[in-house]
């Protein structure tokens, strides 16, 4: 079982621009205890301020309420019992006490010998045990003590082995190793202290951490840490969707963690944070579960054959199959079977046709637009006597919009210029400036209503239905496009089509 610490709250928390309030802090805590149920969790660091303090004495109040209160933790330093009062005060039980790592950083950092930070160390410990709190250490840079003072740290950890310290915690604080110098770094510690309980704590800075990670478990480590989403100082650290997906598949070990929770610990966290997780982040970015190409949803029809072990139902999420230039048959198909609709192979055709052609022109076809384009199908003519071969939409500051229309009727063309109050008033006048000249009649426009699919994003299809008269006789004709005008423009050479049989 590998034992999982989050440290979103306390590490992630340095996140450049993020800052938690309190409320949030308690809400992330409840979440990540309760529901997704990792094993400790990193809430803060001592002495930061006066409302850093109130927040973990709200947390450390109702982590006791409910049983949680040793599975709370806080960063504390080598400050003469200052941070271990800090802690006491709030009400924590658990100080992860921050020691240097390297012989560099013991030096030029502390401005001190290796005797006298092990002696401010057990100092440290000494009062920590009277005062009944447990102590996990921090090796501050400890990735870079091993490629360079490792006698350093074996020296503090073989005067420390036997003291009353819980868990000793290998941080890669600049995040500078890799799975081969990891492997080897965590390997060398537990041969040597076969009965310590190792932590890795990984940054991110080569885009290295999750790889890291897995190199530490393979070598033997029993804990490792992780943030929600990655969140941390500089490039962050392991995130927690990822490093469990990994645990779970590519090591085949177990964790406490309930993995349907991760998507919602994701999207809470980056409400909170104002971080927006990528879409192609795995395992909980909005695009990892969404087939694009048609071959692959065509493979997922014969026996899932596009599908890995990480299926989106582990996670609380569904498979989904985006429509545009790119999909086939298969990915409409899909689309259209989860909203419960049914239709023939030649309609199929023109949707697939359609879509394509929308796809073309903006990003991605939703769900939720699928029964628009269906409508839009259904009513396409194939003997339509008139066509627009080219419209010209003019917009400019301080100037009134200028439409420039060529439509063909029965094959002949003709052309004509309007200024209008808007852009499709414009493109309406230019129009019936055409239909003047040929002396034919026209309708009257009773009702313009826009529409976008329900849940659409910014780039969803706009379907424009608009009403008329036509000699006593009241009918809707609508259009759908990206553009409003572009929707508007296709619902009135519907009606033109229409009036014509009329």
């Amino acid at each position: 079982m590998i034992e999982i610490l989050d440290t979103t709250l306390r590490d992630g928390e340095q996140t450049s621009g993020v800052s938690f309030a309190a409320s949030e802090k308690l809400h992330i805590a409840n979440f990540l205890l309760n529901d997704l149920n990792v094993d400790r969790l990193e809430i803060a660091s001592a002495k930061v301020s006066e409302g850093e303090f109130q927040t973990v004495q709200q947390i450390a109040r109702w982590a006791k309420s409910h049983r949680f209160i040793d599975r709370i933790e806080v960063l504390g330093f080598v400050d003469n019992d200052v941070s271990l009062q800090w802690v006491q005060n709030a009400g924590v039980k658990v100080m992860n006490l921050l020691c240097k790592g390297s012989l560099k950083h013991c030096r030029e950092q502390l401005r001190k010998t290796p005797e006298q930070h092990l002696a401010d160390i057990h100092n440290e410990l000494k009062k920590a045990d009277a005062m009944n709190i447990s102590i996990n250490i921090y090796l501050e840079d400890w990735s870079n003590g091993m490629l360079n003072s490792p006698d350093y740290i074996f020296y503090l950890i073989d005067d420390l082995k036997d003291t009353n310290v819980k868990r000793f915690m290998l941080p890669d604080t600049l995040g500078i190793l890799n799975p081969t110098n990891t492997t080897q770094f965590c390997r060398t510690m537990i041969e040597k202290y076969p009965n310590i309980h190792f932590d890795f704590h990984a940054h991110n800075d080569y885009d290295l951490a999750v790889g890291n990670v897995f190199a530490a478990i393979h070598a033997g480590i029993k804990g490792v840490h992780t943030t929600i989403n990655g969140l941390g100082e500089r490039a962050g650290n392991a995130p927690i969707a990822s490093v469990i997906a990994m645990i779970h598949d590519q090591l085949k070990q177990k964790t406490n963690v309930r993995e349907e929770f991760l998507n919602r610990a994701g999207r809470l966290v980056e409400s909170y944070s104002g971080l927006r997780i990528p879409n192609n982040k795995p395992v909980i970015g909005d695009s990892v579960f969404t087939q694009c190409a048609g071959i692959h949803a065509d493979g997922d029809n014969k026996n899932n054959l596009y599908y890995n072990d990480l299926l989106p139902e582990r996670f609380g999420r569904s498979r989904e199959y985006a429509l545009g230039k790119m999909s086939g048959k298969s990915n409409i198909k899909k689309n259209l079977e989860a909203m419960g609709i049914d239709v023939n192979d030649d309609v199929m055709k023109k949707i697939t046709k359609r879509i394509i052609e929308l796809g073309d022109k903006k990003e991605l076809v939703a769900q939720d637009d699928l029964p628009y384009i269906i409508a839009d199908v259904l009513q396409l003519e194939s003997n339509d006597r008139i066509h627009i071969v080219n419209y010209s939409l003019s917009l400019t500051q301080g100037l009134r919009p200028t439409a420039t229309v060529r439509i063909s009727i029965d094959g002949t063309e003709y052309e004509q210029t309007a200024p209008g109050d808007g852009q499709y008033h414009a493109f309406s006048k230019a129009l019936w400036k055409i239909y003047k000249l040929l002396d034919k009649p026209t309708p009257t426009l009773t009702d313009y209503n826009v529409s976008i699919p329900p849940g659409g994003q910014t780039d969803a299809l706009v379907q424009t239905v608009i009403s008329w008269n036509f000699k006593g006789k009241d009918f809707k004709t609508r259009g759908l496009d990206v553009d409003q005008t572009g929707a508007a423009i296709k619902a009135t050479v519907r009606m033109l089509n229409m009036i014509e049989k009329m």
